[in-house]
């Protein structure tokens, strides 16, 4: 197993608002907001809170990210979620040199075992000229691993973060093509060219605090945030939009195959179509 290196002690609130545009009668609704418990990060206290207040019911997903479902059955005309945790993060795995070569990745076994995380979705499918550049860094290089970060690195470098430039539909050949887009878009391109060149690829949803080497005790506005992990022998992390390694600066939340499948708060409302709403995320470093 590849061994992480020392990280921080993080404190984590996370909170989202709807502003409706009149009374709404009922909703029912699934929280993605709490960090999961896992070799890279230990989460040592979480909890999230509704207004109104609704019973909620915690379980995991297909694929393990820890779900709190509510409904909220009163009259209301605001819906605030708050999510808090605190979490033990790693740094950066070190990197191994004894990977698995192109052969063994292709076979039966190994895409058996990772077929629905080699297969595209409409968020990752690729055109043609797409394609080719995946089989082109492919072909550039021996070790599946190198080929990954070489991915993360052309499309981090090549795509410019714009907040706003995509929506949450958004698919991997309009960013190409626009060449700019937000965290999720640069994931979801990085996993269109990971797929193609036959690595198994996942979307990683979770928090980022913005500040390396930051204070102790200091709050700072964060963000969600979006990266990938491939698998070579064993899984690996890259934050694309970043262009670096998944650190202690990187709080994981779920996984899946594109966004869809770990968006923070989804559901479904009795009321007026029209909402605001409002999402804040706030990371103090304590440790």
């Amino acid at each position: 197993m590849t061994m992480a290196l020392p990280g921080w002690r993080l404190q984590i609130r996370h909170r989202t608002g709807f502003q409706y545009g009149g009374l709404v009668a009922s909703s029912y609704n699934e929280a993605r907001m709490t960090p999961s418990s896992e070799p890279r990060q230990t989460v040592l206290d979480s909890r999230l809170t509704v207004w109104p207040p609704a019973r909620t019911d915690r379980y995991q997903d297909y694929w393990h990210t820890t779900v709190t479902s509510f409904d909220v059955q009163v009259p209301h005309e605001v819906l605030e979620v708050v999510a808090d945790a605190v979490v033990e993060t790693s740094g950066p795995a070190a990197i191994r040199a004894d990977g698995p070569r192109w052969a063994e990745l292709t076979e039966p076994k190994t895409v058996d075992r990772w077929q629905e995380l080699l297969l595209p979705t409409p968020r990752t499918a690729l055109d043609e000229e797409l394609t080719e550049l995946a089989a082109g860094l492919r072909a550039a290089h021996t070790s599946p691993d190198e080929a990954a970060r070489a991915v993360c690195e052309l499309v981090g470098r090549e795509v410019a973060y714009v907040p706003g430039s995509t929506g949450v539909l958004t698919d991997a050949v309009h960013v190409w093509r626009q060449k700019q887009g937000v965290c999720q878009d640069i994931s979801h391109l990085s996993i269109s060219l990971l797929r193609a060149m036959g690595l198994p690829a996942r979307y990683v949803s979770g928090y980022l605090h913005p500040t390396p080497n930051a204070p102790l005790g200091q709050a700072v506005t964060g963000q969600s945030h979006a990266w990938v992990e491939w698998w070579a022998g064993e899984w690996h992390a890259y934050d694309p939009t970043n262009r670096v390694p998944v650190g202690e600066r990187h709080v994981v939340v779920g996984r899946g195959r594109d966004y869809g499948d770990v968006p923070p708060l989804k559901g479904v409302y009795a009321g007026p179509s029209n909402t605001g709403q409002t999402v804040e995320v706030v990371l103090t470093r304590v440790r």
